[in-house]
């Protein structure tokens, strides 16, 4: 989608529209229910021009993300009306700035313009699409915020298309030839560990769960380092789970389909980091990501294997299903000894339990830091890209005691979403901010919502990126 930002005494006709709240009543004389993102009147003046208007529902409930979804109602009404361009007023609102008016409603039209097309005939592509915004004097900050919101949402269009790739395309040896290409392109430094490097370094972890498959995995490292910066880096390590059959305690046929957005939370971390160089943030950033994809062979690895990980520290297989944490202990320790960081996070697509817990509406944070979780949360809160905190308390660790072993990857469906984090929690130098977000249920969804087409949503770009801003 193509925006920009005109003064509305130029604009010079057709289509144009506005945002309007909405009480039960209706609009005027027209009485409707007033639901969020609805074309509540459209009209043509005696000129041909069409006039509508979109209901922001009652004005008590007003957000940012109200006008987010909003925005994204008009996406769909003109692609069902088959409109390619109009004009679109800005409204006034009581509680927000006009810089915060515009961030979301460009937010809400470009998250909801996306369509991942690539293998569809020329017949089947969508047109593009060009909305003109239009105020009667924009702000003296208008031009840049809509600037960076091209640039964050670009961000996030990069993790939902390399997300949507399917696994006979994406894998991790052809993930890290794509992430290369970008880093190019963005200007981030890549470094690609392959499998005999991952050896050498005895990444017991990682090899482990991508040895079943004829893909061998890969370790994928993006850093953004700002001229004259000092400080440490923030590291964003991201789980990414080409394909996921779960190996050898396979899924069953209705759990498989979808697997290709497992890789979702490494996808993430690359949609940040290609922001981070876009926006020339202050702050150095380096994202980890885990690459492998989980196979059934003769050689994949099996339940009651014992692995050796980065850390020296084993672990007993209870579940080839539960490799997400397998692949993330290793980027975990190999961020702590390399990069020395200022703070850790992690994002995976890592347990259904979550998903069980928060449903879509929210991922769940786990931390070891109060000020790091309260920041992010306060970043989910802006975003609407929403995080719960749920606990690590020591007496779930009794639950991964290893019997032969330092610890089990898995314990059956109990306190499910909470044994990945405090698995992981393992693996994390307690002086150092950590925190764990299972994205498994905000990953991905499965029909449109108001500002995200079916399929990967980026989730977590925009959190990160706001929480980084803010540092």
């Amino acid at each position: 989608m193509k925006l920009k930002l005109s003064n509305a005494s130029s604009w010079k006709g057709g289509v144009r529209g506005e945002l309007r709240a909405c009480d039960a009543k209706g609009l005027g004389d027209v009485v409707l229910p007033a639901g969020v993102g609805r074309v509540v009147t459209a009209t043509r003046d005696l000129q041909g021009d069409t006039q509508f208007v979109v209901s922001l529902g009652p004005a008590e409930r007003m957000t940012a993300d109200t006008l987010r979804c909003a925005a994204g109602g008009i996406v769909g009404w003109m692609r069902e009306q088959k409109v390619t361009a109009l004009g679109l007023d800005l409204p006034r609102l009581e509680g927000l700035t006009a810089d915060e008016v515009l961030r979301a409603i460009a937010e809400g039209l470009l998250l909801r313009d996306y369509a991942f097309d690539r293998y569809k005939s020329a017949a089947e592509k969508r047109p593009a699409l060009s909305v003109t915004l239009l105020t009667a004097k924009p702000s003296a900050s208008a031009g840049r915020v809509l600037r960076e919101l091209e640039q964050i949402s670009a961000a996030v269009t990069a993790a939902r298309d390399i997300a949507h790739e399917p696994p006979n395309v994406l894998n991790p040896v052809t993930l890290a030839r794509r992430v290369q290409a970008l880093a190019r392109k963005s200007g981030l430094k890549c470094t690609v560990l392959d499998e005999r490097r991952l050896a050498t370094m005895k990444a017991g972890g990682i090899i482990a769960v991508g040895q079943g498959s004829a893909t061998p995995p890969r370790l994928i490292i993006l850093e953004h380092t700002p001229p004259g910066a000092k400080g440490k880096p923030v590291v964003l390590v991201g789980k990414a789970i080409t394909f996921d059959t779960g190996g050898y305690s396979i899924k069953p046929k209705d759990g498989i389909l979808g697997m290709k957005y497992d890789k979702c939370g490494g996808m993430a971390v690359i949609g940040v980091l290609q922001a981070a160089a876009a926006l020339k943030l202050k702050t150095p950033v380096v994202g980890v990501i885990a690459a492998a994809e989980n196979m059934i062979a003769g050689n994949a690895y099996r339940p009651d294997d014992i692995i050796t990980t980065l850390s020296g520290k084993t672990v007993q297989i209870v579940s080839a299903d539960a490799e997400g944490r397998m692949v993330l202990c290793d980027g975990i320790t190999y961020a702590q000894q390399k990069y020395k960081p200022r703070c850790i996070i992690d994002l995976a697509t890592l347990t259904g339990g979550v998903v069980i817990a928060l449903g879509n509406s929210a991922a769940g944070i786990f931390a070891n830091d109060a000020t790091l979780e309260k920041d992010l949360i306060e970043a989910g809160k802006r975003t609407h890209e929403r995080l719960w905190p749920l606990p690590m308390w020591d007496e779930y660790f009794d639950l991964l005691k290893g019997d032969d072993s330092d610890f089990k990857n898995s314990a059956g469906r109990e306190a499910h979403a909470i044994q990945g984090a405090v698995f992981l929690k393992q693996f994390v130098d307690p002086k150092i901010p950590w925190a764990h977000l299972d994205i498994a249920g905000t990953a991905d969804v499965e029909k449109d919502t108001p500002y995200c087409p079916k399929g990967a949503t980026g989730f977590g770009v925009r959190l990160l990126v706001d929480y980084l801003q803010d540092l």
